[in-house]
C-alpha cells in the first residue's frame, strides 16, 4: 500500500514537471510578415496595391513641390527686363527656370503686342495644361483608397468560407479548425482598410498641394497681366 502511494506521488509529479516544463517553454515568436502571408492570395493584389500607391506619392509628392517652389526672383527678373524692353532676356529667363509659370509668363510675352484679352486666354490655356500634368495620377490614390477596404472584405468573405469548409471536414469546432480562417477574414480587413486609409490620406496630400500651386500660378499670372497694362493706363 505505501509502494503504491509512493507511485502515484511520482506519477504527479512527473505529470506537474511536463505540464511546467511546457508553460515555461519559449513561445515561438509571431512576426509581422509571418502574420501577413497568413491573410491569403488577397494580400498580393493588397501588397501591390499598396506599393502602386507608394510609388505614385513619392514620383507626385516631388514633382508638385519642384513646381510649387518659391518664384518670386522670377517673376522680378521677368518685370526688370520688360521694363527694361529686354523681352527676348525676359522669355529666355521663363524658359530656362523649367517651371509651370515660368511657362505661363513665356506664352504670355511671346504675344505681347496683341490685345490683353488673347494675352489671358494664352496665359489660362498653359496653365490648365500644366495643372493637368501636375495632377497625372493623382486620382489613381482614390481608386485605391476605395479597392483596397473592399479587396478586404473580400479576404474576410474568403475566411469565413474557409472556417466553414474546415469545421465541415473534422466536423468538430476548436480553436484550431477555424484558426486558419480566422487569419484570412482578421488580416485582409485590416490590411484592406489600412491600405486604404493611407491612400486617402496621400490622395488628399496631394491635392492639397496642387490647390497650393494653382493659386501661386493665378497670383503671378495676375501679376504679370497688372504689368503689361500699365503701359495703358
Amino acid at each position: 500500500m505505501f509502494l503504491l502511494q509512493i507511485d502515484t506521488v511520482n506519477k504527479l509529479a512527473d505529470s506537474l514537471s511536463q505540464t511546467l516544463s511546457a508553460a515555461t517553454a519559449p513561445q515561438p515568436e509571431l512576426r509581422l510578415f509571418d502574420l501577413l502571408f497568413k491573410g491569403g492570395w488577397v494580400m498580393l493584389p493588397l501588397a501591390l496595391l499598396a506599393l502602386l500607391g507608394l510609388i505614385i506619392f513619392f514620383e507626385r509628392y516631388f514633382t508638385i513641390r519642384k513646381a510649387g517652389r518659391n518664384q518670386s526672383q522670377l517673376i522680378t527678373q521677368v518685370k526688370e527686363n520688360i521694363k527694361a524692353g529686354k523681352l527676348e532676356s525676359a522669355i529666355a529667363i521663363c524658359k530656362n527656370s523649367n517651371t509651370p509659370i515660368g511657362r505661363m509668363l513665356q506664352k504670355g510675352l511671346l504675344r505681347i503686342g496683341r490685345p490683353i484679352k488673347d494675352i489671358e486666354g494664352a496665359i489660362e490655356n498653359v496653365g490648365k495644361l500644366e495643372v493637368s500634368k501636375l495632377e497625372k495620377n493623382i486620382s489613381i490614390l482614390g481608386i485605391i483608397a476605395g479597392i483596397a477596404p473592399m479587396l478586404g472584405f473580400v479576404g474576410t468573405i474568403i475566411g469565413v468560407i474557409t472556417i466553414f469548409h474546415d469545421v465541415s471536414v473534422k466536423g468538430i469546432i476548436e480553436i484550431g479548425t477555424i484558426s486558419g480562417g480566422l487569419y484570412i477574414k482578421m488580416i485582409s480587413s485590416a490590411t484592406g482598410l489600412v491600405t486604404g486609409i493611407i491612400a486617402y490620406v496621400l490622395y488628399n496630400i496631394l491635392n492639397i498641394m496642387v490647390d497650393r500651386v494653382i493659386l501661386q500660378m493665378e497670383t503671378d499670372a495676375i501679376e504679370f497681366i497688372d504689368l503689361l497694362e500699365e503701359p495703358e493706363r
